[in-house]
């Protein structure tokens, strides 16, 4: 029987970042993945490929709508290859998961193909995929194994006409008409694929606002763009009956006054959300104690209630998100080492890949209200910065919230292009207690994107620049 210093159980974000820092540690370590490639639901059904979409989408409308604007012109008719966009995005997804191999190999840490569950605290079954089966022993296990799609308790998932995130990345057409239930993050996001790409997409969310997590301000903001993009945005819509009838797909739902709303269209992404998995764990064998939720609970040092076990990142409390998992990993193996390191969770950004990208970190406006804490606010719009213009994108804005008293920031909320990017700057900011007049008085480069932060930080005190 082989024996580690540290086992993890899953091979996503968070598993495979613990298992590296693990090994650079010097702990002998091994990982489980149950598929036949590492990376977990983010880089083989998740944040990778629907990026990959993303982003092949988004060259098509800009061929489309703004080439001629620019001067480029296309002879002849634009045409969508969908078999050639999904093989391009199944390429991108083959080598990042090729390069976590690379890794694996390059850190000397074994990996067992095979779903793996506890015979007790310290050893470890595995049921490889070709029909054979290990234990090993291990003194710290690491359980990694994230989170699926969630799903409401009337809905059938038939996964060709009623589908998950899973198989809107791979549809063999454009829908003529995509019914998305749920306003969050991978709704939005693939709905916008195959918006760009010729489909009608109606939302329907069950909140009065889509991205009802973040900052309203936001949500109100990306709804005005969307709206201007033809998404059809039914909010406050309590979704009751999902039926297939051949092609045809139809949605029931009751409106906020408790009228009935029928939708039909020929395919219907369900995305309300996800779940944490962790079936075939065999969590009780070893003692682990899970909650209403499904989650595995931990204490503030990721440890479960037997010590020696921890857990990370979507199959525990806190947002599901890839990077929080890595942080989750990293901190883990670190504790596991002799470690004391930290994480702020205040500090754990979230975004929104649509174009224009969302973008938060720390409160939001509502959370400060309700906390009770004196802030003050400034936000500056994308459309008067030279770059935005010179790119033709000008949707969106960028608010900072800051204490009333100390000028610290608190939040900060943006719309914008390269979002996704820009919020970093808040981040590193607020990691060093940064004020909105610091951050007002650093240069930044003209013309960029990021001198909206600089503008808004500028606001906040009523000497923005550029309005």
């Amino acid at each position: 029987m082989k024996s580690y210093d540290v086992t993890v159980i899953g091979s996503g974000p968070g598993g495979y970042v613990a298992a590296i820092r693990c090994a650079q540690l010097g702990l002998k370590t091994a990982i489980i993945e149950k598929y036949n490639t590492l990376g977990g639901t983010c880089l083989n059904v998740g944040c990778i490929p629907s990026k990959a979409l993303l982003d092949s989408s988004h060259h098509y409308e800009d061929a489309v709508k703004h080439f001629d604007t620019h001067g480029i012109e296309i002879p002849g008719e634009l045409k969508i290859n969908l078999e050639k966009m999904i093989a391009r995005k199944q390429a991108v997804v083959d080598q990042t998961t090729g390069g976590i191999d690379f890794l694996m190999k390059k850190n000397k840490i074994d990996v067992y193909h095979g779903l793996g569950s506890f015979k007790d605290a310290t050893h470890v079954l595995i049921n490889m995929s070709d029909g054979n089966s290990e234990e090993i022993e291990s003194k710290n296990v690491i359980i990694a194994t994230g989170s699926k799609p969630a799903n409401l308790p009337f809905i059938k998932l038939d996964k060709e006409r009623v589908i998950t995130s899973t198989e809107a990345l791979e549809l063999k057409e454009v829908p003529k008409h995509l019914v998305v239930i749920g306003g969050g993050v991978i709704g939005l996001e693939l709905g916008q694929v195959y918006k760009r790409l010729g489909a009608e997409v109606t939302v329907v969310e069950y909140m009065d606002r889509i991205i009802p997590t973040m900052d309203a301000g936001l949500s109100k903001e990306l709804t005005k763009v969307l709206k201007k993009q033809k998404f059809k945005i039914n909010v406050s819509h309590k979704v009751k009956s999902v039926q297939r009838k051949g092609k045809e797909v139809i949605v029931l739902a009751d409106d906020k006054k408790g009228n009935e709303v029928e939708i039909k269209g020929d395919y219907c992404l369900v995305s309300v959300g996800r779940q944490a998995y962790t079936q075939g764990l065999d969590l009780e064998s070893a003692g682990i104690n899970s909650n209403e939720k499904g989650q595995i609970e931990v204490n503030e040092k990721l440890q479960t209630n037997i010590p020696n076990i921890y857990a990370i990142g979507d199959v525990v409390r806190g947002a599901m998100l890839a990077h929080k998992a890595e942080e989750e990993g990293t901190m883990a193996a670190e504790i596991i080492a002799g470690q004391k390191p930290h994480i702020d969770y205040n500090l754990i950004p979230g975004v929104v890949y649509t174009w224009p990208e969302v973008a938060s970190v720390g409160k939001t406006e509502e959370q400060l209200k309700e906390q009770g804490v004196n802030y003050k606010s400034g936000s500056f719009p994308m459309r008067a910065l030279g770059r935005s213009r010179a790119s033709m994108d000008t949707d969106g804005l960028i608010k900072v919230l800051a204490d009333a008293g100390t000028d610290e920031i608190l939040g900060v909320h943006m719309i914008g292009a390269r979002a996704a990017d820009m919020i970093a700057e808040a981040v590193v900011a607020m990691e060093f207690r940064a004020s909105s007049e610091d951050v007002a008085r650093m240069s930044h480069a003209h013309p960029t994107f990021t001198e909206a932060i600089k503008e808004a930080c500028l606001a906040v005190d009523g000497r923005a620049l550029h309005t």
